[in-house]
């Protein structure tokens, strides 16, 4: 078995982490034993590029119970847990390509390896596997039966293939199912946002201008949360709809150049590119603290702010960058990559469970329909979604009310009014 990690020893400590997010994700243990009974994907090879962390073991698990000959790369060059990598190779014999802390010419080196596996399915987080693909392994594409992304950056730069008539393949938006984002994005992203900005600097989130920028789920979800620490909290947004929303929420809402001025606390969840950038770092304060939580690390403009400064102290906590800038001082998260997964350990399982859940049974339905798929961008099937949430609320021992046969009778006619 082939595999590039870190160190094979750190494995039992792999092992204990992986087992404990298992105890928290009871919907993707069920999914498993079916899988182990009907086995879909035997015989298949498939290629995942994810974020290698405990949650994510589990899937993989999952996948191989269900027979995938399966390979795993990292999603993000910091975002990778090494005893849990370690653990999948020795305990589990899965391979890995990932290394924390990897630089850019290993990282693409694991990418690779991941596309010379050969793989029938592939599963991304951001699109980068899918991006190597259509650059320089275009011959494979059509051996490929569906590939699944796992994020909204990912589903953007899909969409944007699909668009341009270039999409070698199907995909499922697995991020864009209701059993993900709503929960996966608000509640996973909030919450391990801010644990990634708390760990990094030990600040006190009460009382501080935190400075959101984006208010899509991710954005809603750490908002939700940093004001019930007790922030103040300002949305920059660019749609007009969630802009006002935010308002309507309860959120201070003004352009960026204006929060620059006030902040404390930055951070972007956009999935675009330069939302921090030269203009804002000019008036920012001293001492003001930047991050991001979008997928990749480049919605603060690092060039710009890097050029801007007389002096960079790396490091100056486990995370943090200073850059001082005629005389003040800004601080730069995790390398401006994500920092919730860069600092902390990423979403609780308890949320993993469902977009896990959902990422493989949808993988189930490419192989099952393959022959059906078109080369473009399709939603999880609804059946998908109502067994995800079905499971997930007995798991939590909440029954819901079903609809009478009068009530059925009454939301199908159209002749009962007033």
């Amino acid at each position: 078995m082939k595999y590039d990690i870190k160190n094979i020893k750190l494995a039992p400590g792999g092992k204990k982490r992986i087992e404990w997010a298992g105890k928290d994700m009871p919907v993707l243990n069920q999914i498993k034993e079916e899988f182990a009974k009907r086995k879909p994907f035997a015989g298949k090879k498939m290629s995942a590029c994810l974020h290698v962390t405990a949650e994510t073991a589990n899937l993989a698990r999952t996948l191989k119970a269900g027979g995938a000959d399966l390979l795993l790369c990292a999603s993000n060059p910091l975002s990778t847990q090494d005893d849990v990598a370690a653990s999948l190779v020795k305990d589990y014999g899965i391979s890995v390509f990932a290394i924390k802390g990897e630089k850019r010419d290993s990282y693409y080196k694991h990418l690779r390896a991941a596309m010379d596996h050969k793989p029938e399915i592939t599963m991304d987080d951001g699109a980068d596997l899918i991006s190597l693909l259509h650059s320089d392994y275009k011959k494979w594409a059509p051996k490929i039966l569906g590939s699944m992304e796992e994020t909204t950056t990912g589903v953007i730069r899909l969409r944007a293939l699909e668009k341009a008539g270039k999409l070698l393949l199907p995909v499922i938006a697995v991020n864009d199912a209701k059993t993900k984002n709503m929960f996966d994005n608000r509640y996973g992203t909030g919450q391990s946002t801010l644990d990634g900005i708390i760990r990094a600097t030990d600040m006190l989130i009460a009382g501080k201008n935190v400075v959101i920028a984006g208010y899509g789920w991710c954005g809603r979800g750490m908002a939700m949360r940093a004001r019930g620490m007790g922030a103040k909290v300002i949305i920059t947004e660019i749609d007009e709809i969630k802009a006002l929303e935010a308002a309507m929420d309860g959120f201070q809402v003004m352009p960026m150049k204006e929060a620059a001025k006030i902040g404390d606390l930055f951070c972007t969840l956009t999935g675009n590119i330069h939302i921090l950038r030269t203009e804002h770092f000019k008036v920012m304060k001293s001492g003001a603290v930047v991050c991001n939580s979008g997928h990749f690390d480049v919605e603060i403009d690092i060039p710009a702010l890097t050029k801007m400064a007389q002096k960079i102290n790396k490091n100056v906590r486990n995370f943090v960058d200073e850059y001082v800038i005629k005389g003040k001082s800004i601080y730069l998260l995790a390398q401006g990559r994500l920092i919730n997964l860069a600092a902390a350990e990423g979403h609780p399982a308890s949320v993993m469970d469902m977009s896990f859940s959902t990422q493989a049974l949808a993988s189930e339905y490419a192989v099952k329909n393959s022959k059906h798929l078109e080369k473009k961008v399709y939603k999880v099937p609804e059946e998908i979604e109502i067994k995800v949430a079905k499971l997930k609320l007995k798991s939590m021992g909440i029954t819901i009310d079903q609809l009478t046969g009068e009530q059925k009778k009454y939301l199908v006619s159209w002749n009962m009014g007033t």
